[in-house]
């Protein structure tokens, strides 16, 4: 396996098969996921990292053209969608204002039986003067939005503290209704605990939730990143009140911000990922790592995704370390692997592992385009993806690249 070099991009087991810029709205945030409908048709969804644009539907039924379908605007430019979920025809859209008191702020559902004419059918409202809604969602069973979220009835004791873990009912999509909620205990005014000891202030990105990942396989957990607070293995058996089974946090001595909890039920290990948030490698290093989670009271660390060459990419222009992964989302139309991980390392680009042995991952693919056309850093920013059962990787750039097309050739 040797690595290649193209028209200034880099590959090893992977092809570009096309690339869209999204009708020159090319900044993508942390919600790709695709919608199959009868007959076959596919049509993958995006949303937005900042404003103008809200989410962008594009067909990508033939991979090799992908087709803009429907793009949607913001309300306003104080406010951003980052992420959306799909289940069926239903979406839920993530929307998170830039300070608190403004909205709308929480998400929206979207009916999307017809790409081409998304319909607004309901609106959870988390709107107030502490919140600044919805950073992340996960829906996939059709019944409960999982998410990162303020709730406007807390006061953070730091705002940078603000967003908790929330679920919400939306069986009628038309009135999401809150049934249940967790945060870190000493964060909020009012807790009895005190308040965790934070990171150094250069690291400092808050006590908070951000991925909320519940599978068909055990719906009774919510596998929850949060962030400066390490990882949590909730039971949510009672989804009114979620309860902390285990905890896994490395930092300090690493750098905080961990992302995404992701079980590999079938073989008792557990991948983690923390989040690159600073440009040149100022707060590398920044990993995949593998749990053993045979005992999930009892995280263990056994190893680490190798890490693309620091010395080629730290300073390369932008952010450089990890930060999504595809997630195994129990969805149609999902790749699923417990052996092979995916993930988005930013100017690093897609990269692919062979965890066969998680003792000793192996890098096995990767992808990295050149820098899109006016990029503010100079570099790709690959953000976050989705891998169909085709084997095709859809993933997005943070700034102006949009969407690239890729084949796996492993």
């Amino acid at each position: 396996m040797n690595s290649k070099t193209s028209g200034g991009a880099q590959f090893l087991n992977m092809r570009l098969l096309a690339q869209n810029d999204l009708g020159g709205y090319g900044g993508v945030g942390e919600g790709v996921a695709m919608q199959v409908l009868p007959g076959g048709r596919r049509v993958l969804w995006m949303a937005h990292e900042s404003a103008p644009k809200n989410f962008t539907a594009v067909d990508v039924t033939e991979p090799r053209s992908p087709k803009v379908i429907a793009q949607t605007d913001l309300p306003h430019a104080s406010m951003r969608s980052n992420s959306l979920e799909i289940s069926g025809n239903l979406m839920a859209v993530a929307y998170q204002v830039s300070k608190p008191g403004l909205a709308p702020a929480g998400f929206e559902m979207f009916d999307i039986s017809v790409p081409e004419h998304p319909r607004s059918i309901g609106h959870f409202d988390a709107s107030g003067p502490t919140s600044r809604g919805a950073h992340a969602v996960w829906f996939v069973d059709g019944e409960t939005v999982h998410m990162t979220c303020s709730d406007p009835s807390l006061t953070p004791r730091n705002p940078k503290d603000d967003q908790i873990y929330r679920i919400v009912d939306v069986r009628n999509p038309t009135k999401p209704e809150a049934i249940g909620r967790w945060w870190l205990p000493g964060t909020m005014e009012g807790d009895d605990a005190p308040p965790p000891k934070r990171l150094a202030p250069d690291l400092d990105s808050g006590f908070r939730a951000h991925n909320t990942n519940v599978y068909p396989d055990r719906p009774d957990r919510c596998y929850l990143g949060y962030i400066d607070g390490g990882a949590f293995v909730m039971d949510i058996s009672d989804k009114r009140n979620p309860k902390p089974i285990s905890s896994f946090r490395n930092s300090p001595p690493f750098k905080g911000f961990t992302h995404t909890l992701m079980p590999l039920f079938g073989r008792n290990l557990m991948v983690l990922t923390d989040e690159c948030v600073q440009d040149n490698g100022g707060d590398w290093p920044k990993l995949v790592w593998l749990l053993d989670g045979s005992d999930e009271t009892n995280l263990v660390s056994i190893s680490t995704l190798p890490a693309p060459p620091v010395d080629v990419f730290k300073r390369r222009g932008g952010r450089f370390g990890a930060h999504n992964i595809h997630e195994n989302p129990p969805v149609a139309g999902a790749f699923k692997s417990e052996e092979l991980i995916i993930g988005t390392f930013f100017n690093g680009g897609v990269r692919a592992y062979d965890i066969s042995d998680p003792y000793q991952p192996r890098e096995v693919a990767y992808f990295v385009p050149p820098a899109p056309a006016n990029s503010p850093v100079g570099a790709i920013q690959l953000n976050d993806l989705f891998v169909d059962d085709r084997g095709i990787v859809f993933t997005v750039d943070r700034h102006t690249g949009g969407l690239y097309v890729i084949e796996m050739t492993v």
